[in-house]
């Protein structure tokens, strides 16, 4: 087995990243098997705070468990936003998440109009007299 056929199932056929804040993302990929086959991964991956690199954990879903494990996870959901908090503002986090990717857009947009100015300046050129050759 080479090394190509180590790393065939960590290719993805799709991905979806859901940005959970500063720290956190989620990662929900397809994969396909040498058999033609799909499963589905599911990654956290969070920024650790000393800011030396992150932490990943994932979860496996194969096909023939993907309508209970949608199922538990709509049930727990649904569980504690309408049993256990029913008053809570869910949507808070996803109009802070919208402000937060409008700032990070802006400050892009900033440092690339400022990158962007300053390649344009250009040192001025000066002219060679033959004086100034030492011929």
């Amino acid at each position: 087995m080479g090394k190509e056929d180590n790393n065939y199932n960590l290719e993805s056929v799709f991905t979806s990243k859901v940005k959970a804040g500063k720290r956190r993302t989620y990662f929900f990929d397809v994969r396909q098997t040498k058999g033609s086959d799909y499963y589905i991964t599911l990654t956290e991956s969070t920024k650790r705070f000393n800011g030396d690199g992150v932490e990943r954990h994932k979860i496996f879903v194969y096909k023939e468990d993907f309508n209970r494990f949608q199922n538990g996870l709509n049930d727990a959901i649904n569980h504690v936003k309408t049993e256990l908090l029913p008053d809570y503002d869910y949507e808070q986090y996803e109009r802070r998440q919208v402000e937060w990717e409008k700032e990070q857009a802006a400050a892009e947009k900033n440092t690339i109009a400022v990158e962007s100015s300053a390649d344009k300046k250009e040192e001025p050129t000066k002219e060679i007299s033959e004086e100034d050759l030492d011929w």
